[in-house]
């Protein structure tokens, strides 16, 4: 029996069309240094119009590729409504990445014209020379742009090419199923890999992100996406935004924690979202200047490595500020599970499940497996690889990179971890990370957010490296907070009581600060190469 309900496309055409007539009075907010710049989603939605019309007499016809080169700004959001609505494919660059990863991303995804913001010509003219298939920049903002214009490439500037356009574009009626935008993969282990979101992938993610079990965003809300609008579209949060008709406010490049504080104290933010690294510099800045209020704050989505329950808990007692711990990646658009305690959990219960990374959303499903692909029992005791599937998460990466990633319509994540019998996600390690000394498992991920709890602790990172006896053993590297002081014999004194002894470290690194990968995780590739090299001044203790 057919449905005789309406087929209907689910497109980013119909968010823009939806936020622009019954919330265009909303404000998109954007820092600037000095204050902060105001327009409304109406007015964000005629300038998708012009710039459609300059992207399409610029030579933008199908489903060519424009990037972005961008921070998160109203310019930025302009290109996510206009870009996909027109048919073409936005691509967001990762500005952090290095010139030999962007050029090869650029080249790969086969980028036509790129949007950058004029602030990061400097990071952009040494690249663009060898984009090969770009023929056009439009810059963002005042300021020089020769060093841009030596390229070759035709250089224009963002605010004349719209302001010659009419702000009206007759946006085609797209296919839900294809390509809206595209990330890739930071990298940290070999080329980075292109992963292709739909109309439709866009639109359920955004749905489920607003549902009350996720981020449970409303039109009564204010967004404040921290998280890079470059990074698998700043987690869903714009275009959830725009679904729901909350306002959202922009930090532009002012992402130190002291421009952070400031935004939302006058900005009034209700939902926030970006990594640890992030809120713990925020945490930190609070503690060493009290008195600021954030308490507008009434959720705070985090991700991208494991959140230090000390840090969830000192924002709750000492702010009022609730942080969720959520976890995806790239190639899940992202968000598959969420950290949202049970309604009939006691304190112990509340805290153990807010420390996990959380139950799968309605629309993925999650397992584990073991190194031969058969699946492991939901126990909270069985470890193996989580495997996830759904309507968001790419089925593949752009041109059929890395297809052992997936199979039989599973993405293998390469993150290892448990799920117990309520369904929470526990993860131990990435698969590249895992610590195997003598045979057994040692999860990284539990002895640095144990090490974080501790008062003198800012930021720990653990690895491992050879040894001779047990194969592998753990290195904690160390950052002490400023003004504090400890020592190795204390930490793993502080850690006895936590771990089985097997798994306290011997090796013992005190820096001043913990390598990062362009997302803002712990880059742990760096500290193990830096250990080979000796660079570490490594204690070693023993009890």
């Amino acid at each position: 029996m057919d449905s005789t309900m309406q087929d209907v496309q689910l497109t980013i055409t119909a968010i823009m069309r939806h936020a622009c007539d019954l919330h265009g009075d909303r404000t998109v907010t954007t820092a600037t240094g000095d204050g902060y710049r105001h327009t409304t989603i109406r007015e964000i939605g005629q300038q998708a119009g012009r710039l459609a019309n300059a992207l399409r007499r610029i030579g933008i016809t199908g489903d060519q590729r424009v990037a972005t080169f961008m921070w998160n700004n109203a310019e930025h959001l302009t290109a996510y409504m206009s870009i996909p609505s027109m048919g073409a494919v936005l691509h967001t660059l990762n500005i952090r990445l290095s010139a030999e990863q962007i050029a090869f991303i650029a080249n790969e995804a086969e980028d036509q014209v790129i949007i950058a913001d004029q602030s990061l010509t400097a990071v952009l003219a040494p690249v663009l020379p060898f984009l090969e298939t770009v023929h056009t920049v439009i810059m963002v903002g005042d300021g020089d742009i020769d060093a841009l214009t030596e390229s070759g490439k035709t250089v224009l500037r963002y605010d004349d090419i719209l302001a010659a356009e009419a702000p009206d574009f007759d946006w085609p009626d797209v296919d839900e199923r294809s390509a809206a935008a595209m990330c890739y993969t930071s990298g940290t282990t070999g080329n980075p890999k292109g992963v292709v979101y739909s109309h439709r992938s866009s639109y359920l993610h955004a749905m489920m992100t607003n549902t009350a079990n996720a981020v449970g965003v409303g039109f009564s809300d204010k967004v404040l996406p921290i998280v890079p609008m470059f990074h698998a579209n700043a987690w869903g949060m714009p275009y959830g935004a725009l679904m729901a008709g909350a306002e959202i406010v922009m930090t532009d490049r002012f992402l130190d924690s002291k421009s952070l504080i400031g935004l939302i104290e006058t900005q009034r933010p209700t939902v926030a979202a970006a990594v640890p690294t992030i809120w713990n510099d925020v945490l930190h800045c609070l503690e060493n200047e009290p008195g600021h209020d954030i308490s507008s704050l009434r959720l705070v989505t985090c991700g991208g490595s494991a959140v230090p329950m000390s840090m969830m808990k000192a924002f709750q007692k000492e702010h009022d500020v609730q942080i969720v711990q959520a976890w995806g990646m790239t190639e899940t658009s992202p968000l598959a599970t969420i950290a949202r305690p049970l309604p009939n959990a006691d304190d112990e219960q509340y805290w153990a499940q807010r420390g996990t990374q959380g139950r799968v959303v309605c629309g993925v499903e999650a397992r584990i497996v073991d190194d031969d692909g058969n699946p492991l029992p939901h126990d909270g005791e069985a470890v193996g690889e989580v495997q996830v599937r759904g309507p968001w998460i790419t089925g593949g990466y752009y041109r059929n990179h890395d297809q052992s990633k997936f199979v039989d319509g599973w993405l293998h994540t390469g993150d290892v971890g448990r799920i117990d019998s309520l369904g929470y996600v526990t993860l131990t390690d990435r698969a590249k990370d895992v610590i195997k000394s003598g045979g057994e498992w040692i999860s990284s991920v539990e002895l640095e957010n144990h090490l974080m709890g501790h008062p003198a602790v800012s930021e720990a990172a653990v690895v491992a490296v050879p040894d001779e006896r047990w194969q592998e053993r753990p290195l904690a590297v160390i950052v002490v907070s400023e003004g504090a002081e400890v020592c190795a014999k204390e930490l793993r004194e502080f850690l006895g009581d936590k771990v089985v002894r097997w798994w306290l470290p011997e090796r013992w690194a005190f820096i001043e600060e913990v390598p990062l990968t362009s997302v803002g995780k712990f880059d742990k590739k760096t500290i193990r190469a830096r250990y080979a090299e000796d660079a570490y001044d490594v204690i070693e203790h023993r009890d």
